[in-house]
């Protein structure tokens, strides 16, 4: 009972705090906004391409290839590729350099000529992949020809129709994260680990205010100030990482997926690490040597974790660096539970959260036992 009056006089301590209110709530919701702002074309995976122009000459192509040529032009001029004879007076190069159009092709007895352009190199790859596919096809039905004139005339009938010859499987999943829903996550778990900044203050707050004495002698054991102290810090700074979820989720109608009780885990972790990780510092250096190092240590944890800009998958020692962070493992993890349900992603991200958070909790449980006093 002793134990949850204290856990509740810490939630109501911090709760009432403003600069709590302003740090742990304004500021990542800010965050949230500003960047998921600037940012929103960084998380765009669509590339809209308007018309595509292309001018082409024949310069004296076999009857068969002009044919199916015509075929081909009238086929693709369906969608956004429009094909354009070369007019009088026109020079098909220059008019390409003009960026008047996307290519300039030229049909002969030796093949297909093609200009492509510097300037719209997507479009100009679009265009040559279209020719290629179409060259390619006509050369199998010229070499068909030769043995097996039903066959050639098969693979011609069907040289500018669509076909399914070649079956595409997409890697990558559909969903993916927006601006807004990565940094939702990001800078949820970037205020998560704060959670070590306040929890370092817990029993070094009570000896700059001199109450510590007070403490021990009141009747009240050491463990039972000991688990009160955590259980609030946990609770109160829980309370600010669920509002911050809830806050992005209604108001910037960010994707938390349809899995929320893992993710829930996933940050609960994370918080008791937080935690642990503060107390057990505080601890472990004096005065506010154990501020400074949590502040540095939560600051250089966000930015190689990704909280302030995506960090992909990379193999070298920088990629092995960003492993070290916690945000790193807790991102990943809630990333693939919302966008691939990896409902498993979640293990060793929490797995690790508590073999940390269990590791500092022992050194600062084994520290308060040697002393007298908190």
């Amino acid at each position: 009972m002793k134990t949850l009056i204290i856990a509740l006089k810490e939630i109501k301590q911090a709760l009432r705090d403003k600069r709590t209110f302003v740090f742990m709530l304004a500021f990542p919701i800010v965050l949230i906004l500003i960047l998921g702002m600037a940012l929103s074309n960084a998380f765009s995976g669509n590339v809209e391409l308007g018309e595509m122009k292309v001018l082409y000459k024949d310069t004296g192509a076999s009857p068969a290839l002009g044919g199916y040529w015509d075929g081909f032009v009238k086929t693709v001029g369906q969608g956004n590729v429009h094909f354009t004879p070369l007019g009088e007076g026109m020079n098909g190069q220059e008019e390409v350099k003009s960026d008047n159009y996307v290519a300039y092709v030229e049909l002969g007895n030796e093949g297909i000529r093609f200009y492509g352009s510097t300037k719209s190199t997507i479009e100009d790859n679009i265009v040559q992949g279209m020719l290629t596919a179409f060259a390619q096809r006509y050369n199998l039905a010229a070499s068909a020809m030769k043995t097996d004139p039903a066959a050639a005339q098969a693979v011609l009938a069907n040289a500018s129709a669509p076909h399914d010859i070649v079956k595409e499987t997409a890697l990558q999943a559909d969903k993916s994260p927006g601006s807004i829903d990565y940094y939702a996550i990001a800078m949820t778990t970037m205020i998560a680990l704060y959670a070590a900044m306040s929890a370092s203050s817990l029993i070094r707050g009570e000896r700059s205010r001199n109450t510590a004495i007070r403490l021990s002698a009141a009747p009240v054991s050491k463990s039972e100030i000991f688990a009160g102290k955590i259980i609030g810090c946990l609770f109160s700074n829980l309370i600010c990482v669920l509002a911050v979820v809830l806050f992005s989720k209604y108001v910037f109608k960010a994707d938390w997926g349809d899995h929320f009780g893992m993710v829930f885990l996933v940050l609960l972790s994370e918080v008791l690490l937080a935690v642990s990780l503060g107390l057990g510092l505080s601890y472990f250096f004096k005065g506010e040597t154990a501020r400074s190092i949590v502040m540095i240590f939560t600051q250089l944890a966000s930015f190689l974790g990704g909280a302030y800009f995506p960090i992909g998958d990379a193999d070298n020692f920088m990629g092995a660096v960003t492993n070290l962070s916690p945000l790193r493992w807790a991102n990943v993890a809630i990333n693939k539970i919302i966008y691939s349900n990896e409902l498993g992603a979640a293990l060793p991200a929490i797995g690790l959260n508590l073999a940390i958070a269990v590791a500092f909790l022992a050194i600062a449980i084994i520290s308060m036992r040697r002393r007298e006093a908190l």
